[in-house]
């Protein structure tokens, strides 16, 4: 008899599953080498786009490839048909550049694993458009909202958790549905404090690696449960005893910090007065720069404190005829990056001041004005990379700026200055050798505009 395995069925293919399980590869070989244990005259062909074979599983590749009646070959199958007493296989791209045919017996298709977890935001936006619905209201308001309960209807009944979030009764998910996060910077985090998804929910794996993953969770479960008892954060400011203060007689009920927090710290109650839950609290201060009224603070980290040390900076006379330029970098990767350039002895302006802050996110938009009409020539601010591939340490933070640069562009506008005194810049951790080439970049454009006209005011 004769059996072909197809490997990714369905996988890598921006049509179904844009991604690798990485998982099929290594499956399919353990079962070839269970058919030829079990019918040593049966041949086994395994067709490949790439096998994925890591750390130690490569012996286990090369003991099947040693196997004289399994075959690999590297080809695109373009299609399974009846044919003859069995079926016949059709591929091309193979190695030798040829098309081939090859009868089976069976055709064994290596599927890719999909996650079964419910998308917690999906299911708020459902759930507040069938409220909308219910509610009847007239308008572009009741088209948009029918229009989203009729999209998405299949979150109906979907909960898994039932958590009590604002933002959703189950985990955000990422890129292909999975709960997943940082796993350099986080290895089994989740957006819920507390909450670890392991194994296969959280991408994925094959069997010993997911027992791993259950081990690495548990020990995580606990670091998180012995922190917070003590009233700390956990990571990244691990440790960190602060906790954000509301001045709720100043909140205008805008829902922005309910809405931007990423890990669902604050839930609202009816009026849409924020609800603080500090136990879920990360300490970024993403709360802090969504909110236009400045009534969220930390002892040690607030509005006023940031606002007072671009106050302190010395700001050139006019008739100095010297910029002065300010900094505001991300403390997880943009300020370790200058820091790694300083120790390469990469040089940058001098006319630039840099302050520090937890997260991109976590700029006040009143820093910017304030320090414009102060005298400050520019301001860069530099955080995390975003995108696919982010590495911002809470989640969104530079991707949130990047959404309020629309307002720190109104208020250029309102001031009478150019949109190019203010800019937004994303560098990885890895490519701090390029921070101080945006930094002199930016340092010439400046000099080139000229001097804030609010310079001596």
């Amino acid at each position: 008899g004769r059996i072909a395995f197809i490997q990714c069925a369905g996988s890598r293919d921006k049509d179904h599953l844009p991604y690798c399980s990485g998982v099929c590869c290594r499956v399919s070989i353990k079962q070839a080498l269970m058919v030829r244990e079990m019918a040593p005259d049966t041949e086994a062909y395994v067709l490949y786009k790439d096998i994925r074979s890591p750390g130690q599983y490569e012996a286990f590749y090369q003991k099947a490839q040693e196997d004289t009646g399994i075959f690999f070959t590297k080809a695109e199958v373009t299609g399974v048909r009846n044919g003859g007493s069995g079926l016949m296989v059709e591929a091309e791209d193979t190695l030798l550049g040829a098309n081939i045919r090859l009868e089976a017996d069976l055709v064994v298709l290596a599927t890719g694993m999909v996650p079964r977890s419910a998308d917690g935001e999906q299911i708020r936006k459902y759930v507040d458009a069938k409220a909308v619905v219910k509610k009847g209201e007239e308008g572009a308001q009741l088209e948009n909202a029918k229009k989203a309960v009729e999209e998405l209807g299949y979150l109906e009944d979907a909960q898994i958790l039932n958590l009590t979030y604002r933002q959703g009764p189950d985990l955000p998910v990422f890129k292909y549905d999975f709960p997943d996060s940082h796993f350099i910077c986080f290895p089994y985090e989740s957006r819920r404090t507390g909450i670890y998804p392991a194994g296969c929910v959280r991408a994925p794996l094959d069997a010993q690696t997911a027992r791993e993953d259950g081990s690495g969770a548990a020990l995580k479960a606990i670091q998180a449960m012995e922190v917070t008892a003590q009233g700390q954060a956990v990571h990244p400011r691990w440790g960190d005893m602060s906790f954000p203060e509301f001045a709720l007689q100043r909140c205008t009920q805008c829902k922005r910090c309910t809405e931007e927090c990423p890990f669902g710290t604050i839930n609202e109650d009816a009026k849409g007065t924020p609800q603080p839950n500090l136990t879920r609290c990360r300490r970024c201060g993403i709360c802090m720069g969504a909110c236009p009224e400045r009534i969220i603070s930390f002892k040690d980290y607030s509005p006023e404190i940031v606002g007072s040390m671009i106050k302190s900076v010395n700001i050139p006379d006019e008739f100095d005829e010297k910029p002065r330029l300010l900094g505001l970098l991300c403390e997880n990767d943009a300020y370790p990056a200058l820091d790694a350039a300083g120790l390469k002895r990469i040089r940058h302006s001098k006319w630039i001041r840099f302050i520090p802050v937890r997260c991109l996110g976590s700029v006040n938009t009143v820093w910017i004005a304030d320090a414009l009409s102060s005298g400050f020539d520019g301001i860069i601010l530099i955080g995390c990379k975003s995108g696919d591939d982010y590495q911002c340490h809470f989640i969104k933070g530079s991707e949130l700026m990047e959404t309020r640069s629309g307002n720190v562009q109104e208020k250029l506008k309102q001031l009478a200055l150019e949109e190019e005194r203010v800019q937004i810049v994303q560098i990885p951790l890895n490519e701090f050798d390029k921070l101080p080439e945006v930094v002199n970049a930016f340092s010439d454009e400046i000099e080139s505009i000229g001097l804030n006209p609010f310079k001596g005011f």
